[in-house]
């Protein structure tokens, strides 16, 4: 897929630049949020646990929605990012950016700071699903697009708008992050569910 530059994830340490100081901010929020959920995580707390002064915290961020979005963006880029990189580019485009997006889902649905969320704060998430996309939707939908179009030029992928075929499959991958588990029993499990996913993407992608 399309070459993703990192912004710091807590996972993936960048090598091209000295690590941004918010990071050490943004570990922090992450920590009080995996400890005690979004409800009870101050900006005074996150300062406290990163060792510097509120007033360091509010240059950075006026308010905690404003942090959290940050976060949220870095964490999720870096499950994108660490999909990409371990993508294998010799397999034909369909089936890599397949392969890739089914990764993306199965990294989403084991990330412990999704996780948290879903338990604790599940309201925090409905507005990406019900108003608006977010920072790492976009990019997501920009590093489809991208491959789409590739393909397409490449003959690989079927013919069709690759905007509209982008939006297609990540609302498809939106069902798959959020309920499989609800789809779990009578001979189902993740492994099944996951080559149904890819079969999914694989046809609808393909010349």
């Amino acid at each position: 897929m399309t070459s993703l530059r990192h912004n710091g994830s807590a996972e993936i340490a960048s090598t091209e630049s000295p690590r941004d100081p918010r990071d050490h901010y943004l570990d922090a929020a992450r920590a009080c949020l995996l400890d005690v959920g979004w409800r009870r995580t101050t900006l005074t707390e996150v300062a406290r646990r990163a060792g510097v002064s509120r007033m360091t915290i509010y240059r950075a961020w006026t308010d905690m929605p404003q942090l959290l979005g940050d976060l949220m963006t870095r964490e999720w880029t870096g499950v994108v990012e660490a999909a990409v990189v371990k993508a294998d580019p010799t397999q034909p485009r369909v089936e890599r950016l397949v392969a890739t997006v089914v990764a993306t889902i199965a990294a989403l649905r084991t990330n412990e700071l999704f996780v948290r969320v879903v338990e604790l704060d599940p309201e925090l998430i409905l507005p990406y699903l019900l108003a608006r996309r977010g920072r790492s939707q976009d990019l997501i939908l920009g590093l489809v697009e991208a491959e789409i179009r590739a393909g397409q030029e490449a003959g690989e992928v079927r013919e069709g708008h690759p905007t509209t075929i982008a939006r297609g499959l990540l609302l498809a991958a939106h069902g798959f992050v959020l309920s499989a588990h609800t789809m779990l029993g009578d001979g189902v499990d993740d492994a099944a569910l996951e080559t149904e996913l890819t079969l999914l993407l694989e046809r609808g992608l393909a010349a």
